[in-house]
């Protein structure tokens, strides 16, 4: 399950997190007055969509008065927004984010995901974030540093330490980040996380680190422990076929070809999609009814 980001950054405030204050606005009027609410000079107005990538595809505007703000709002509410994570069709914009603008002397990445090679939790940081991060990763992974949680659930204050080694931050600097690491893997692992990332994390002109985005994911199957979690999903967000799907228990995914699939067992799915692919053509969907299905789950598929 997918949130918005307003949504992680009330989490990660809850953890300790610092993060820009900041106002959510359905409607341009909302927005105005969100920005007029919040200290200024600069104000950013953020699209709320499931999915990354929005300041390159034009869902982040920097803004210098409140009129700015309405403006941004908008153009941007209502719209379909399309980034490399959202497909052809994009997603539409139905709420916007403002908050105040952050100075920052220097941005790096955190991010805490499920590696399922090790089948744990763990933490990747760069001294490297921001916009091009993914850049980063590829030219230069040697600045991308990695440590599995002990156990799964678990960062050791050491493990913290090692992350930020070479990054030339003074001791307080990186003291205050070390515990940051630690709170950020905490949350993710008490709140079955599939994947935490704050991308950038400023360090701010005044000092301090400030998470100016929050992505976050959480395990479906585990969301019957975290009914906090399970409330906060958007049922507007996302592909209609899959919603539909999710409500009837299937395992829906659309796809971009010609030849659709309904299977009774995920790894018979797999391989007759593999055997679509191997005959030339293109898979529209996955999905998988279940290797119990019933009568009504196959009529429903």
């Amino acid at each position: 399950m997918h949130i918005h980001e307003y949504q992680a950054k009330r989490l990660l405030s809850a953890y300790g997190v610092p993060t820009p204050e900041g106002r959510l606005a359905a409607t341009p009027g909302e927005a105005e007055q969100a920005a007029r609410d919040l200290p200024g000079p600069v104000w950013v107005v953020k699209a709320q969509i499931h999915a990354g990538g929005r300041g390159k595809a034009g869902g982040v505007k920097v803004c210098r008065s409140p009129e700015e703000a309405r403006e941004a709002a908008a153009s941007l509410l209502g719209a379909r927004l399309v980034t490399p994570q959202t497909g052809p069709d994009g997603e539409r914009v139905n709420a916007v984010w403002i908050e105040q603008g952050t100075a920052s002397a220097r941005e790096c990445y955190l991010a805490v995901a499920l590696d399922r090679a090790s089948q744990c939790l763990t933490v990747m940081a760069s001294p490297g974030g921001g916009m091009d991060i993914e850049a980063v990763a590829a030219s230069s992974p040697e600045r991308v540093f990695t440590a599995r949680l002990d156990g799964g659930h678990y960062l050791w204050p050491f493990q913290a330490r090692n992350l930020l080694e070479g990054w030339g931050l003074e001791s307080g600097p990186a003291r205050e980040l070390a515990s940051l690491v630690r709170r950020l893997a905490a949350l993710a692992a008490e709140k079955d996380m599939t994947q935490l990332e704050v991308n950038p994390l400023a360090l701010s002109e005044g000092g301090g680190f400030v998470a100016l985005d929050a992505k976050m994911n959480f395990d479906d199957s585990a969301l019957k422990r975290h009914p906090d979690i399970a409330a906060l999903r958007d049922r507007e967000e996302g592909d209609p076929l899959e919603r539909a799907a999710a409500e009837k228990g299937l395992t829906y995914v659309r796809l971009g070809g010609s030849i659709g699939t309904l299977v009774n067992g995920a790894g018979l799915a797999m391989a007759t999609m593999d055997a679509i692919k191997q005959a030339g053509a293109e898979p529209a969907n996955f999905l998988d009814a279940g290797g119990g299905a019933s009568e009504e789950t196959v009529a429903a598929g």
